[in-house]
């Protein structure tokens, strides 16, 4: 095994981070069925997303749903009702959708390679690499931003990404050790990032690395080389919110395109009804290519007329799912109808 390799494996064993969803080093593996169910549904949770925020929802999930099969048997909305929240909603759907295939393909068990995995709908090379790591303890070259950022310090590639994802690729597959470390290797370098390995002020003089990192004769914050993304462009649009008998209209989107098969509000150009609507001000929402503006107008009826959706009742809006686009807009119209 290469010293370095031997070096970060060493300090991960004194400083893993307890998670749910990991085997912590020198533990022996999970006997449950379901560990590698749960390595997967966290790794899809984990997308863009950070381990405090997932935290709960994992819970949440794992209490409802506590096997695949019973998550490929939920209902649409109520998985995208639960993912509520967290964001990046394509991969509630690609839950499911890959949930369904593995009771079909696989009995209800996720498979043991890569190769496999891959097949499967919403399991890219990373998730793929994961679970055949994490969960089977299969050799595997798992990369993601914080690993990219180690790789790239370590043997201080200069290539902008994403050109410099063969060499990354190669570093990595020369420190990687063979067998169930492997997985451990990768988790190591994930704690790395986080605790020392920062993108600013790195801790370079308690790395275990830092007489390996060729980044020490320069500056480690060089790396990795990232061109600068053009600012996101800016969408308007409005959000209509109709009240009649103590209801809220409200919809569910459609299974494809922005918060797909989500409960939100209408969104239309022009009002689902007629009246005198009353401007509330607006939100703003960033999402992964464009930032959101939306105006919020309120109309309150005094019957309710019928509209394609669901009127809700006004005290179960806190358990309608709503997205954080929308529940913005609740939270907007809540607080302007409880003004004096």
């Amino acid at each position: 095994m290469h010293t370095a390799a031997t070096a970060l494996l060493n300090w991960y064993s004194a400083h893993a981070r307890p998670l749910p969803w990991r085997r912590l080093p020198n533990a022996p593996w999970s006997q449950d069925e379901n560990w590698p169910y749960r390595v997967w549904l966290a790794e899809i949770m984990l997308q863009q997303t950070t381990t405090t925020t997932v935290a709960p929802y994992f819970a949440h999930f794992l209490a409802r749903w506590p096997s695949l099969s019973a998550l490929a048997a939920a209902p649409d909305a109520d998985i995208m009702g639960a993912w509520a929240g967290l964001g990046y909603y394509a991969r509630a759907r690609n839950l499911l959708a890959c949930a369904r295939a593995t009771v079909t393909r696989h009995g209800g068990h996720l498979p043991i390679t890569e190769a496999e995995l891959l097949t499967l709908p919403g399991i890219g090379p990373y998730t793929a690499a994961a679970v055949a790591a994490f969960a089977y303890g299969q050799r595997a070259l798992i990369i993601d931003g914080n690993i990219e950022r180690v790789i790239t310090r370590l043997a201080a590639i200069p290539t902008p990404l994403p050109k410099a994802r063969p060499e990354i690729i190669a570093a990595l597959d020369a420190l990687t050790p063979e067998g169930e470390a492997a997985g451990d290797f990768a988790q190591a370098l994930m704690d790395l990032a986080r605790s020392l390995c920062t993108p600013r002020a790195p801790g370079c003089p308690r790395c275990p690395l830092n007489l390996h990192c060729k980044a020490q004769t320069t500056n480690p914050e060089n790396y990795p080389n990232k061109p600068k993304k053009p600012p996101r462009p800016l969408r308007t649009g409005h959000i209509w919110w109709l009240v009649a008998e103590g209801h809220l209209l409200t919809i569910i989107r459609p299974p494809k395109g922005l918060l797909g098969g989500m409960r939100g509000l209408p969104d239309t150009e022009t009002p689902p009804h007629p009246g005198v609507w009353q401007p509330l001000g607006q939100i703003t929402h960033g999402f992964t290519h464009f930032e959101l503006n939306m105006s919020v107008h309120a109309l309150y009826l005094p019957a309710r007329p019928t509209l394609e959706g669901d009127w809700l009742p006004l005290p179960q809006l806190a358990q309608a799912g709503f997205p954080t686009l929308f529940q913005k807009a609740v939270t907007l119209a809540c607080a302007h109808a409880e003004t004096p």
